[in-house]
């Protein structure tokens, strides 16, 4: 009975609150920070050609906040609005208004009357750009990446059925302007374990070509296929990831992801 009761908890939990239609869609050059998740490694590849990595010298100083940072780029795309007419403010006040953004629950929308005004700057770009600091203290720790509650779900298999699941849903999602956030994995091997921001799809007859915003990555968008043969999803090579096959699945959706 109790183990009954647990499923359809979990199932209730699975689904996504419906969320009225955004009025535009998520701009990369306006929407994302100006600073990067830093890398607590350097890879590379040896002279016998295999993928190593190193501790970065100096240490950086903001790693580990993937799925903060796209967390936190959503709650302000669907939370917050900026005006630049209004004089720019004192930083505590900035404090009190980023937390009012980040508190709010990451799977809702909410109408423009009811969205926090950040006062001073045209954009989370130029927000960021001037008070960094500010941002990295407030839209919350490390911690939040390694305890994202969604974890759970890449300890359990993959279906081709459900990756299939995924990219139809992210697909809906992105027709109403709500923009994904979606952990990409390999497990058990965590040759990666990263956050991404679904920004738009490119559906092809063999292929959905996903422009992402990568955390590490702030200059431009990223790509990540979703191959329809084969019904698995491929990342490219980069500074951090030799590039290949990975699970993914959308977060901050619901209860339990």
């Amino acid at each position: 009975m109790f183990a009954l009761g647990l499923v359809v908890l979990l199932l209730a939990g699975c689904a996504s609150p419906v969320r009225p239609a955004n009025p535009r869609a998520f701009a990369f050059d306006q929407d994302t920070f100006a600073y990067a998740n830093e890398l607590v490694w350097e890879y590379y590849f040896d002279e016998k050609g295999a993928w190593k990595h190193r501790r970065r010298e100096p240490p950086r100083e903001y790693t580990h906040h993937c799925f903060v940072v796209v967390r936190s780029a959503r709650q302000f795309f669907e939370h917050a609005r900026f005006d630049a007419s209004e004089p720019v403010v004192s930083a505590e006040s900035y404090r009190k208004l980023i937390r009012k953004v980040v508190n709010r629950d990451p799977s809702r929308a909410l109408a423009e009357d009811r969205k926090v005004t950040i006062p001073g700057y045209a954009s989370l770009r130029e927000f960021s750009q001037h008070q960094a600091k500010l941002l990295q203290e407030e839209c919350g720790g490390a911690w939040q990446s390694y305890l994202q509650r969604g974890h759970w779900r890449m300890l359990f298999p993959f279906s081709q059925r459900r990756e299939e699941r995924e990219v139809e849903r992210w697909m809906e999602s992105l027709k109403l302007n709500h923009p994904p956030v979606v952990h990409i994995v390999r497990f058990p091997q965590l040759t990666i374990n990263h956050a991404l921001l679904i920004l738009a799809a490119d559906s092809r007859e063999n292929e959905v070509r996903f422009e992402v915003y990568d955390p590490n990555q702030p200059e431009n968008p990223g790509l990540m296929t979703y191959d329809r043969r084969k019904k698995t999803f491929v990342f490219p090579g980069n500074d951090y990831f030799i590039g290949g096959k990975v699970n993914a699945y959308e977060v901050y959706r619901s209860t339990f992801y």
